[in-house]
């Protein structure tokens, strides 16, 4: 009997409940999600937000899946992640019967004999999103937000259109199917429109609707927005929070990353994802150093 292989995006994500160790789990953080000098800071936190819903999914109560989903993750970037073996501590804070809270801590073997190093540390709200009721935008007039203006699918920019340096030291650009929007795609050509915004359509390239670890991944997949400012090179996050407002519909999610203040080295950048059925699934905010000047 032969069995179906995980979509890659799971099997790069997956974490493994250590025997004998209660809430820690050994994953591997996949080199084909590098961007600049780490690991796509996204992937780091879907990694970490699948350990947790490990942790507190599991039963409580009369609550037989417990709280597998993630509702709010607050996450702070310590140090680079490089590719290869990590620890993902799990702590559980409370449990409760709609929430559940919870930390974790991902951390790398950096030096043979040395201690583990600190890559990431989190704190969470976990929940069902089927609990949910009715649609986000269901209560009409109780929302300003807005799907995002996008040219068509087959009209946008695709990542291998993306200069040759960039693209040799991001080679996570070969791993997500990234549409960049026309407006936000001048800094390629030293003519970056100035706005602070990128925007575009996001999917994997294999055959995996998204899911809630998806969208952590997504509120970090875009070029930074800085970018758009003609900043360009790597801005490491240093602390990002994402909220997760519904299970996506399956198809292309759309992305949206703008920042409105930059200074002192350092902006934010907010993310909107929009699934398929024009719902506003996912949202969050970073603060992110610019990219240092030569």
């Amino acid at each position: 009997m032969t069995t179906t292989p995980p979509p890659d995006f799971d099997r790069e994500t997956a974490v493994h409940a250590q025997p004998g160790a209660p809430g820690s789990y050994d994953a591997d953080l996949p080199g084909a999600w590098k961007v600049g000098q780490g690991i796509n800071g996204g992937v780091l936190l879907a990694v970490t937000a699948r350990a947790l819903s490990a942790e507190l999914g599991t039963a409580h109560g009369d609550r037989p899946d417990g709280h597998p989903d993630p509702l709010s993750v607050s996450a702070y970037y310590l140090s680079a992640a490089a590719a290869g073996p990590a620890v993902v501590r799990t702590e559980t804070v409370r449990r409760g019967n709609s929430v559940s809270h919870g930390g974790a801590e991902l951390l790398q073997q950096e030096e043979p004999g040395a201690g583990p190093v600190a890559r990431l540390r989190v704190l969470a709200a976990y929940g069902n999103l089927d609990d949910q009721a009715g649609s986000v935008l269901a209560d009409a007039g109780l929302t300003a937000a807005k799907p995002p203006a996008l040219a068509p699918v087959e009209q946008c920019i695709g990542s291998d259109a993306a200069p040759a340096e960039f693209r040799a030291e991001s080679p996570m650009l070969g791993r997500a199917d990234l549409r960049l929007d026309p407006s936000c795609v001048g800094w390629a050509v030293g003519a970056p429109s100035g706005k602070g915004e990128m925007k575009g359509w996001f999917r994997l390239p294999e055959d995996r609707a998204p899911d809630p670890l998806l969208l952590l991944m997504a509120v970090d997949v875009l070029p930074p927005a800085s970018f758009d400012l003609g900043m360009i090179g790597w801005a490491p996050t240093l602390e990002l929070t994402a909220h997760v407002r519904a299970r996506p519909a399956p198809g292309w999610l759309r992305v949206v990353h703008t920042t409105r203040n930059v200074a002192g080295g350092y902006m934010e950048e907010d993310a909107e994802i929009w699934d398929s059925a024009d719902r506003l699934v996912a949202q969050s905010r970073q603060l992110a150093r610019l990219p240092r000047r030569s």
